[in-house]
């Protein structure tokens, strides 16, 4: 007799087990250095980003909408504040149920040496894989901004009967250069993988296009913890995941190429949306894509919520009316507790307790939280830090060489400022 086509209902429980028997490894650990000064006191996945949430609150969101709720974070740079956000906005997980975040700093379980690499901190935390006992591992990397499905990749990767699974996207050729390129066949196994290539390889038939990994990785466990423990051994590599471990499994065993274009989740129609916010000017770019009034990232999807600490701030104000002193924010994402006085704010992103005073103009900028600008102020095209205090009359971002001898300007001419660079005390709670 022939088996029935299976169901909508028996695909749902099919991922769900899948999911329950995974267990997920965040790699929150890195500096983000081309993130300059952003990340002189916080590590990158712990950079705020859309006016309410942090950069590691994307991974996490998927993991729990994806039905994956084992997940370990590995964090070793001045990773305090990751872990306060994290202890405190994601402790609504269900222990009892078999739920639960665990936060693992670097502890030197295995030597004497920090993490040395990505597949390094994965080694030196065997042991939380031997605690939870999983089939199937999904390692991520914190610092992306996207919505994806893992139960989705989770199953094309059983299907494929590979041992690993890396997430692909198309990106412009131009810029694949920051990234893992892969070559994959008609089958989409994976036929080439070089980290970071100075001439990636275009995909076959689209000459403007190669295939990006996206840091996104499923692995069979036990066939994971094979390679963790042989390429430990091996003096040769530097023990990353991109530059080492995954060139050694493509030329050794099948490894299959999942099409994000497959579990994105979006809108019905719009593009995959996945950005690697690694420099301020990319990180500017996509603060600011959320301010279109149909944003790629949709923040206000109800069924796939992007979850995240939320303090208990008043509504944001905005006060007077008077002719050149009228309080109004346009094309702009205002956060909880912002107050815009007798203000003008455009197509710009204010984080929580952000002040801006009579008669100043903020555009096309991202302020974040606990701002204060004064009257009078222009700012225009800048990432202005936490807690810094903007005096009355200062412009930013209208002269750039002006601006070059106090901040940071980028090449796209984005104005980064700091606390530090306006000589005030960074002794805060970042």
């Amino acid at each position: 007799m022939a088996a029935e086509p299976p169901t909508a209902v028996s695909e749902a429980h099919r991922h769900l087990h899948l999911t329950q028997r995974t267990y997920a490894l965040v790699l929150a650990g890195g500096r983000g250095s081309r993130l300059r000064q952003l990340t002189d006191w916080r590590a990158k996945p712990g950079v705020p980003f859309a006016g309410k949430l942090k950069i590691i609150d994307f991974p996490l969101s998927n993991c729990v909408n994806s039905g994956i709720r084992r997940i370990g974070v590995l964090t070793q740079y001045k990773a305090q504040s990751l872990i306060r956000h994290i202890e405190r906005g994601w402790g609504f997980l269900e222990v009892t149920l078999g739920e639960y975040i665990d936060v693992v700093p670097a502890q030197q379980r295995v030597d004497e040496h920090w993490y040395s690499g990505t597949a390094n901190a994965v080694y030196q935390n065997l042991d939380l894989l031997g605690e939870a006992r999983p089939e199937h591992v999904l390692v991520l990397a914190g610092d992306h901004v996207y919505k994806m499905d893992y139960a989705v990749m989770l199953a094309d990767h059983v299907a494929s009967g590979a041992e690993l699974t890396v997430a692909g996207v198309e990106v412009p050729v131009e810029r694949a250069r920051d990234f893992g390129v892969m070559q994959v066949d008609a089958q989409r196994r994976v036929l080439a993988f070089e980290e970071k290539p100075a001439r990636p390889e275009p995909l076959p038939g689209r000459p403007g296009k190669a295939l990006a990994s996206m840091g996104i990785y499923v692995f069979n466990a036990k066939f994971l913890v094979d390679e963790l423990i042989r390429d430990a051994h091996d003096a040769g590599s530097s023990h990353d995941f991109g530059h080492d471990l995954i060139p050694h499994v493509v030329a050794r065993h099948p490894v299959h190429a999942h099409r994000f274009e497959d579990s994105c989740v979006c809108q019905p129609g719009a593009r995959p949306y996945w950005r690697d916010v690694g420099t301020v000017d990319s990180y500017w770019e996509a603060n600011l894509d959320l301010t279109q009034v149909v944003p790629e990232l949709d923040l206000y999807d109800e069924h796939w919520p992007i979850l995240s600490l939320q303090r208990q701030l008043p509504p944001a104000k905005f006060v007077f009316d008077d002719p050149g002193r009228r309080g109004v924010a346009v094309d702009s994402l205002v956060s909880s507790g912002c107050i815009v006085s007798g203000a003008t704010v455009r197509r710009s992103i204010l984080f929580s307790k952000v002040r801006v005073g009579d008669r100043s103009l903020v555009e096309e900028s991202v302020v974040l939280p606990g701002v204060n600008i004064g009257a009078d102020v222009v700012i225009r095209r800048a990432v202005v830090d936490k807690r810094c205090l903007i005096a009355d009359g200062s412009q930013i971002g209208v002269d750039l060489a002006a601006d070059r001898e106090r901040f940071h300007v980028t090449e796209r001419g984005i104005v980064l400022v700091t606390p530090e660079m306006l000589g005030q005390s960074v002794h805060t709670v970042y």
